[in-house]
């Protein structure tokens, strides 16, 4: 009896469970994972150069762009300079010849009004002056572009001409200039001054209208 109570009897001293040392195995790093940790660690040294030659290159390439824009900036403001400079030369060149052709007409009113002045003045040289005096002004203006505006006999335009008033005219149709008051000028396109003018209009009994033009100025 005691041997078969020995034999049932769970012996107390035999080895635990073979659990144990796989439990480790997952708690401790194994020799692979040793391995692999100084390798990562190996990498970081080298990519900080590449970046540190990637950060200068960019600010290389920064300058080196920024240095442009100074030059087209300063390049810019030079020709703005010249252009500038180059309009008022010419400015300056148009308004010394024009005041050279003005200054020989002056010398000739000058000379007329000195031979009014005189006792024994003939009154026929006077007026032959006066039209030559009169002849060099508008060769002056005329080298200059500048043009008359004489629109006598025309049709009434209101982008060169300004009606003074409107009168009944047989002669002339409705809305055309009969009569200048006072001559206009333009320089090419532009309009210096607009001709004073007198605008015909139907009569009572014709039965045409007048156009646009007022009356009375």
């Amino acid at each position: 009896m005691a041997e078969e109570e020995r034999k049932d009897r769970p012996a107390t001293g035999e080895p635990a469970p073979e659990q144990a040392p796989s439990e480790a195995a997952d708690t401790e790093p194994g020799p692979d994972a040793a391995a692999e940790s100084p390798a990562k660690g190996e990498t970081q040294p080298e990519a900080e150069p590449d970046l540190r030659e990637a950060l200068e290159a960019a600010e290389a390439r920064a300058e080196e762009n920024w240095n442009q824009f100074l030059r087209a900036r300063a390049e810019m403001e030079n020709m703005r300079r010249r252009a500038a400079r180059d309009v008022e030369q010419a400015r300056q060149q148009s308004l010394e010849k024009l005041a050279g052709e003005l200054l020989a007409v002056k010398d000739s009113l000058e000379m007329g009004v000195d031979a009014a002045n005189e006792e024994s003045a003939d009154v026929a040289k006077l007026r032959e002056g006066s039209e030559l005096t009169l002849r060099m002004f508008n060769q002056a203006l005329e080298k200059f572009g500048i043009e008359e505006l004489n629109p006598k006999g025309e049709r009434f335009d209101p982008e060169r001409h300004e009606a003074m008033a409107a009168q009944e005219s047989t002669e002339y149709e409705p809305n055309t200039v009969v009569h200048v008051v006072q001559k206009g000028y333009r320089l090419g396109e532009r309009l210096l001054r607009p001709a004073m003018v007198i605008v015909a209009k139907g009569g009572s009994g014709s039965g045409q209208s007048g156009g646009n033009v007022d009356e009375q100025a």
